[in-house]
């Protein structure tokens, strides 16, 4: 456990990396372990205010997570509670008080709001101390609340919150209140630009587009620990992988209306036009200013290369279209990229991006059965796709349905 000088010292320096995160889905996640370390909290979760109602965004179970095998992320489902005093957590919403229940099945009598244990029931899991808080803004306004569960002692027992925390849990949940609101105005810029594409091209939604960079997000976290990557060097790049998967095809604002919305096949040429999207994508982060736009970069260019050296558009020099010295093909065209050639965010959007293709309903094809579509990536190993990002990314299909429940359509 923290002694109270060290958690007034982590407060203050995560105040500081809070805000170097972009991606609000990392974020919440981040902010939720954090906080739990904080107060060595067992578990605890996340929810988000949505107009009149909280959504249900995170939630963090060291007991739980111990039962699942080596690798695996624990699943849940989202929902949403109206904002009233019935609920603890719609009760902190609407009051914008804290709540510090040292025992959730004992909650007295004459209280507006109670504990519903049917989760409980459904796991085997035991809520017994909650700490509950309002995430504040600057201007006071609740964005959401933050839930902590089960205080564990020295002992690993089981305890109620300490009276002593709750002005750091405070503290913290109000920078974490800044953080949150700064990263849901970058998510809203980048859906605004998903959604400028989506008037040309009707396929790129912005739950198409959630759910392609939650995948990616999903496979790069089990793919790189099986590699041994550090703690520091996976959280930085899935927070830069998650918004750059979502521009994976923002290029295609700059392909004419009757190739990009022709209802039927492309001819070879109209093909050739469209291919360009990759290069256009990339030209839109040609000012890099940061890691997030040469992975945003990177991802438009490469995610339609394929492992055996087939796909598009090869190594090619975005911003003047030749291609990159020594990689010419004998006709001075760009030769295509192959196996590690590709980087490594390329060859997992492209996993991402076709597997949700094939698994969505669109206006010119019926929505594909599971079946299908791992057939379709498993004969693809080793041609279309990394080999090894195929392995990973079946391995976590749990994870995927996850997702796409989480994104549906709307």
């Amino acid at each position: 456990m923290l002694s109270e000088k060290r958690k007034l010292n982590t407060i203050i320096k995560l105040g500081v990396d809070l805000n170097e995160v972009k991606d609000i889905d990392v974020l919440l996640e981040r902010i939720l372990h954090e906080a739990r370390i904080l107060v060595n909290a067992d578990a605890g979760s996340l929810y988000i205010k949505e107009g009149d109602a909280l959504k249900f965004s995170y939630t963090q179970n060291e007991t739980m997570q111990k039962r699942l095998l080596p690798g695996k992320k624990l699943i849940y489902s989202t929902f949403s509670l109206p904002i009233n005093n019935k609920t603890i957590s719609g009760y902190v919403a609407n009051t914008g008080e804290a709540v510090n229940i040292p025992d959730a099945y004992k909650i007295r009598s004459g209280l507006p709001y109670s504990f519903n244990k049917s989760y409980d029931d459904l796991s085997g899991y035991r809520t017994q101390s909650m700490l509950t808080f309002p995430l504040k803004t600057n201007r006071g306004d609740t964005i959401g609340v933050l839930q902590l569960i089960n205080a564990k002692g020295l002992s690993g027992k089981i305890v109620p919150f300490s009276k002593k925390d709750e002005p750091l849990v405070l503290h913290f949940a109000n920078m974490a209140a800044v953080a949150i609101e700064r990263a849901m105005m970058t998510r809203t810029m980048i859906l605004r630009t998903i959604k400028m594409a989506e008037l040309r091209d009707p396929k790129e939604t912005g739950a198409h587009v959630n759910r392609v960079a939650a995948y990616a997000v999903a496979l790069y976290e089990s793919w790189a620990e099986k590699r041994g990557l550090g703690k520091e060097v996976l959280d930085k790049n899935r927070d830069i992988l998650r918004m750059a998967a979502m521009l994976h095809d923002v290029g295609k604002v700059a392909i004419p209306d009757a190739i990009l919305k022709k209802p039927g096949r492309l001819d070879d040429a109209e093909r050739e036009v469209m291919k360009q999207h990759t290069i256009m994508g990339a030209r839109l982060f040609s000012d890099r200013y940061s890691e997030f736009d040469e992975a945003s970069a990177s991802v438009a260019l490469n995610h339609h290369e394929k492992w055996d050296g087939t796909g598009y558009p090869g190594h090619i020099n975005p911003y003047d279209g030749k291609a990159n010295a020594g990689y010419e093909n004998s006709d001075g065209s760009p030769r295509p990229k192959k196996g590690d050639e590709i980087p490594v965010f390329g060859r997992i959007v492209a996993i991402a991006d076709v597997f949700d293709a094939l698994s969505s309903r669109r206006v010119y094809k019926e929505r594909w059965d599971e079946a299908r579509v791992l057939d379709e990536l498993k004969a693809s190993a080793g041609t279309h796709f990394d080999p090894e990002m195929v392995e990973t990314f079946i391995a976590n299909l749990d994870t995927m349905h996850s997702i796409h429940d989480r994104y549906p359509e709307q």
